[in-house]
């Protein structure tokens, strides 16, 4: 499939809206909502049946799709501050729960569902910067590189990847509220 080429706009996101996809164990999108086929700009067609990366934005580094694919692969819940890319080439930015569905009897994952709302501006402005190094150092000393320096910068920081991202998007309150209501519909 042709990957669109990046433009300089971004998609306004609905605060009363949600974007919710399914994925198999290997990110092959098996669900997406009627909000999610809106922003993207792909027909519900053409995202199921394709890996979700289909919505990469090139300016997210490779760092945070492995810390979410090994804590998913684990059982554990995430939350990340995403820049996706559309079809039509423009962006959005959300705050994605992402959440393992694991079968009761054999305890092994069976798909990975993801939550998303819009982004704080302040999130926003707060990763974009960091992702930014973590790319330039992933192209001059790979994934570890990225790695090292994410680590790097949490311990100087004195909080974890967990606590730095809930600062950014408040996940407190109604927004707390929003994805435990989300899950609960599509559990």
């Amino acid at each position: 499939m042709h990957r669109p080429t990046p433009t300089n706009k971004e998609i306004k996101l609905s605060s009363k809206r949600y974007i919710v996809s399914k994925t198999d164990t290997k990110g092959i999108i098996i669900y997406s909502n009627d909000y999610f086929v809106e922003v993207c700009g792909y027909s519900e067609k053409e995202l199921l049946g394709k890996p979700h990366s289909i919505v990469r934005h090139p300016d997210m580094p490779k760092i945070a799709f492995k810390l979410m694919w090994d804590r998913i692969n684990k059982g554990e819940n995430m939350v990340a501050v995403v820049k996706n890319l559309s079809k039509s080439g423009d962006h959005y930015w959300v705050v994605t729960d992402f959440e393992p569905k694991i079968d009761p009897l054999s305890k092994k994952i069976i798909s990975h569902t993801a939550f998303r709302r819009a982004a704080p501006k302040k999130a926003k402005e707060t990763v974009e910067p960091i992702y930014a190094k973590l790319l330039e150092l992933e192209k001059e000393g790979g994934m570890e590189a990225s790695e090292k320096f994410l680590h790097d910068f949490l311990k100087e920081n004195n909080t974890t990847y967990d606590d730095f991202v809930n600062s950014l998007v408040q996940e407190q309150g109604i927004f707390k509220l929003f994805f435990t209501t989300m899950k609960k519909l599509f559990s």
